[in-house]
């Protein structure tokens, strides 16, 4: 499959001084949602990747501190030559209870030339949409065609990101849903009918022509480990933990392994510390960019995230406001 050609951002110099003295402008979710366009994200997303690499962004290992009664504190920042973010995010277990979201946060955006701030946008719609898009270059990068037929696992927030991303990428594709019970994956599929029209409940066999399967849930046990099949990506997104694993030995063995942060899956791939992978055989997305990839063999695609991605959406917003 041909590549899409990635543009490469830049913010101006004098556009950035001229508003040097601007207040700090936030924005809520749904504005937040409106400055991050999916295809610009994925762009931004495989230019943040080569230049991580290159180690012109700095993205630390997140810093974790314990809030209130079981709740963390996590802040993540990264830097650029032009951007520099702080994302900052609060996960309290027990809202739930309390009618309230898991997670709060926000990302700030700084000139990197002045130190300013310049923005605050949401930080989970920010994650949501930048994890989205990171499937969606995976897709666009380890599948040897267009996708034809997805399955999601898992009906929660992060799904519904990916039906967005899906529908604004490759609207075309079916979108099978899979969920603890066939009531929430319908239910899951009239909530998001507004976004995709080509979405239904996964039937009880995975369908065998599915091209691409992502698992979105936070599951402690595999959920998929079928062998490796030529012509199907298999994303794990959910397990970000040590102890969560979406995806089984069986399927890691006999596929290529590629994550977006290799680094940060050796702490947080729940799925492939237990499988006992080979690290050595863990490739990264920026090698995948460059073309060092067999097409003709299965592919798992683990994601994990970093700071990177989020200045990549920063950038993305950045633009859209024109600052």
């Amino acid at each position: 499959m041909g590549k899409t050609p990635y543009t490469h951002f830049n913010i101006d110099t004098e556009l950035c001084m001229a508003h040097s003295h601007a207040g700090i402008e936030v924005y809520n979710a749904g504005q937040t949602a409106h400055l991050l366009d999916y295809p610009a994200l994925v762009e931004a997303i495989a230019q943040a990747a080569a230049e991580l690499e290159r180690g012109e962004i700095i993205s630390p290992e997140r810093l974790v501190v314990p809030l209130g009664q079981g709740g963390v504190m996590l802040s993540m920042p990264a830097t650029a030559s032009d951007l520099a973010i702080h994302k900052l995010v609060n996960v309290q277990p027990h809202n739930g209870a309390l009618g309230l979201p898991t997670i709060h946060g926000a990302v700030s955006l700084c000139d990197a030339r002045t130190g300013a701030i310049r923005a605050v946008l949401d930080g989970p719609e920010v994650t949501g949409r930048r994890t989205a898009a990171v499937s969606m270059l995976a897709i666009g990068t380890l599948l040897p065609c267009t996708p034809c037929s997805v399955v999601l696992y898992g009906t929660g927030v992060q799904a519904r990101h990916h039906v967005q991303a899906l529908a604004a990428l490759y609207p075309k594709a079916q979108v099978w849903v899979r969920s603890r019970s066939q009531q929430s994956a319908e239910a899951f599929c009239r909530a998001c009918a507004p976004w995709h029209s080509n979405l239904a409940p996964c039937p009880n066999e995975l369908p065998e022509a599915a091209d691409v399967v992502i698992l979105l849930t936070t599951s402690l046990e595999p959920v998929y480990d079928l062998p490796g099949q030529a012509g199907r990506l298999v994303i794990g997104v959910g397990a970000f933990k040590p102890e969560m694993a979406e995806i089984g030995p069986q399927t890691l063995a006999s596929s290529q392994l590629f994550a977006d942060e290799p680094d940060g899956a050796r702490h947080e791939a729940g799925d492939l510390l237990r499988a006992r992978v080979d690290w050595a055989q863990v490739n990264s997305l920026a090698s995948a960019l460059r073309g060092q990839v067999d097409l003709t063999l299965p592919v798992v695609f683990k994601s994990v995230g970093t700071g990177a991605w989020d200045l990549a959406a920063g950038r993305v917003a950045w633009g859209s406001m024109g600052l």
